[in-house]
């Protein structure tokens, strides 16, 4: 009973050795993360990339026409901390499969809320959260392996860019940035009567910047620059001013930005005042 009872534990520890010691070798379709903060949004890619290795890629070993896992192994998945719009319509926040039906001149881009699969092996219809078309487009250069990237950002969204072989196909992710920060300015400053010179500058800031009430940038900006002047907030006091048609005041303002720009050793700032006051001439 004790050479058997010994002879099971050698075996579990050889097995235990066996699996410890499993070669390790580079993956054909290498895992791959990318983040990007959109607007205000953190959005995050995890997925895998196959390389090309001279086969055709686009309508044979990816068939046109059919649902394609957009990678390869396991599902593609798309996550957004806040809601996003796409195609016109909003994806509330979360995690999505990245699927796609590729075509010749065209593409049907998905987004589907089951990100369980491996690749499209039970993918159903039914869990599409979004189905949308997209021309694809012609690469100047190959691309060897399979790529996803964040392109031709603004403030509010960007481009989502899959490239492979030689296609590409983008589509545009949109993000809600106005109604989050006015909140948050409403909150902090406006509710909040705050006095705190940098929030003053930031809610200034974003109503110039913007287009927004001009006036109340003004009253902002003025009690951020008499408690705390900083060539900054004076260069945007410069501009406020200027926006107002107070050109008068807005040369001097940007004169007083120029001199605390040179105290600080910022020569940005003194150009960036000087071709203001240029501007007002």
């Amino acid at each position: 009973m004790k050479q058997k009872f010994a002879f099971t534990i050698a075996f579990l520890l050889c097995s235990l050795i066996s699996f410890a010691q499993q070669i390790q070798m580079p993956q054909a379709s290498p895992s791959a993360k990318i983040a990007q903060k959109v607007g205000l949004t953190d959005v995050t890619v995890d997925y895998s990339r196959p390389s090309t290795k001279d086969r055709k890629i686009f309508g044979e070993l990816v068939p046109y026409g059919q649902v394609w896992r957009t990678g390869a192994n396991g599902a593609t998945v798309l996550s957004f901390s806040t809601d996003v719009i796409i195609d016109s319509k909003t994806i509330p926040a979360g995690q999505y499969a990245l699927y796609a039906i590729p075509g010749k001149s065209e593409w049907t881009i998905i987004l589907s809320k089951n990100i369980k699969l491996w690749g499209a092996i039970g993918y159903d219809p039914s869990d599409d959260v979004i189905r949308f078309k997209t021309e694809s487009s012609k690469l100047k250069k190959k691309n060897e392996t399979f790529e996803i990237s964040f392109d031709n950002m603004t403030d509010t969204g960007s481009d989502l860019s899959l490239k492979w072989e030689n296609t590409r196909v983008d589509f545009r992710i949109e993000t809600q940035v106005d109604p989050l920060v006015m909140a948050q300015i409403k909150e902090y400053v406006i509710d909040g009567n705050s006095t705190d010179p940098s929030l003053l500058y930031s809610a200034a800031s974003y109503y110039y910047t913007n287009s927004k009430d001009m006036n109340q940038a003004y009253n902002w900006i003025n009690e951020s620059v008499e408690d705390d002047p900083k060539y900054w907030t004076m260069h945007l006091k410069a501009k406020i001013e200027a926006a107002l048609g107070k050109k008068t005041d807005a040369a001097e303002t940007a004169e007083e930005a120029i001199g605390l720009a040179a105290e600080a050793g910022n020569q940005d700032y003194v150009g960036l005042n000087e071709r203001l006051i240029k501007s007002l001439k």
